[in-house]
């Protein structure tokens, strides 16, 4: 082929002029952006974040040394004044304890004389007199330490229990929601409405109703939260079964098996680390909304963390929130390991 030949097939070369660089966005786009900000406009200034930006900016101002006085850190200033140092030790009058025997105290605890002044009023002269009362008091010294940690266990064992109902309930939800699985396509429709159902309802507005249905208690919080959790499960269970490769499925029907037999040994194997990583997911989950749904009396250190509030004894809140950290924090490492192991 010659020189002249293979010029000729090469492409016209375009001008310098000719080169434009297209704009990042058309009107449309721009016109998009401009609503997007009007909107979020009057949006923010619903929900205050106008304000909010002004409170936190002075509060760093202040947090600096540039300003006197801030609503933000004078509020977290009394926070932390009040939650700490968290309460351990639990001090209960001895005669507010029924069939108390002083021969046979708990662990570590002992009686101690407390002296109180209170001002009463005399009724022949009208006259107020500072009286002295004594008051035996018993002591434990890691009282409320033991109390709060006997509630978080508790709190654990709803948060478990509501998971493994959790399971058993998207199971057969995630098979009928998944579309190469469900029988047909009512049963389909109708698994993810039950799906959809059951994460639209919070947690909290569940409790509610289950603990007018079976008391105060832990058992309207297993079952609010395993509710919750089911929905929650069943979606991304089903999302996986359906996205699962399709070959190892396409070999095993080829040879006569049938659909359980595929999902055993096809399906599974695919989808198990995802499976394992959701399920950890939602126990951890589990444990923190354990904590929010015992504010309403459905059982575990909630029910403990709300009273404790409502008597203004921060300081046993303070200990409660610490609990609820460390709790959370040690499950998240073991999920870590777990699904280190597993994936």
């Amino acid at each position: 082929m010659s020189r002249t030949a293979s010029l000729a097939e090469l492409p016209p070369v375009r001008p310098a002029s000719a080169w434009e660089i297209p704009p990042p966005f058309g009107l449309r786009g721009l016109f998009v952006l401009v609503l997007v900000l009007v909107i979020g406009f009057f949006s923010g200034q619903r929900v205050e974040m106008g304000r909010m930006v002004s409170l936190t900016g002075e509060g760093v101002l202040a947090a600096v040394g540039l300003r006197d006085r801030s609503q933000v850190l004078s509020g977290l200033e009394t926070i932390g004044r009040s939650l700490f140092p968290p309460q351990i030790s639990d001090r209960t009058e001895v005669a507010r304890i029924e069939g108390f025997d002083p021969a046979h105290l708990p662990w570590l605890a002992h009686v101690e004389t407390v002296e109180t002044h209170e001002p009463k009023l005399d009724p022949q002269t009208l006259a107020l007199h500072d009286t002295v009362d004594h008051r035996a008091v018993l002591v434990e010294p890691v009282g409320y330490l033991w109390h709060v940690a006997v509630k978080m266990l508790e709190t654990f064992e709803i948060a478990i229990w509501a998971t493994l109902l959790a399971i058993v309930l998207s199971a057969p939800l995630a098979w009928c929601s998944a579309k190469n699985y469900t029988p047909n396509r009512a049963v389909y429709t109708l698994a993810r409405s039950v799906v959809g159902m059951f994460r639209a309802v919070p947690e909290l507005v569940s409790a509610l109703f289950l603990v007018l249905a079976y008391g105060f208690g832990p058992i309207a919080g297993v079952l609010a939260l395993a509710l919750h959790s089911a929905g929650f499960l069943g979606k991304f269970y089903a999302e996986d079964i359906e996205t699962a490769d399709d070959k190892p499925q396409e070999a095993l029907r080829a040879i006569g098996a049938g659909k359980l037999k595929v999902m055993r040994f096809a399906v599974l194997p695919q989808v198990m680390p995802q499976f394992i990583a959701y399920t950890l997911y939602v126990l951890d989950r589990n444990v923190r909304m354990a904590t929010v749904v015992g504010l309403v009396g459905a059982g575990g250190i909630g029910q403990e963390l709300k009273g404790r509030y409502d008597m203004y004894n921060y300081s046993h809140v303070g200990t409660i929130l610490i609990a609820i950290f460390l709790t959370v924090l040690l499950l998240d490492r073991v999920a870590v390991r777990l699904r280190s192991r597993y994936a």
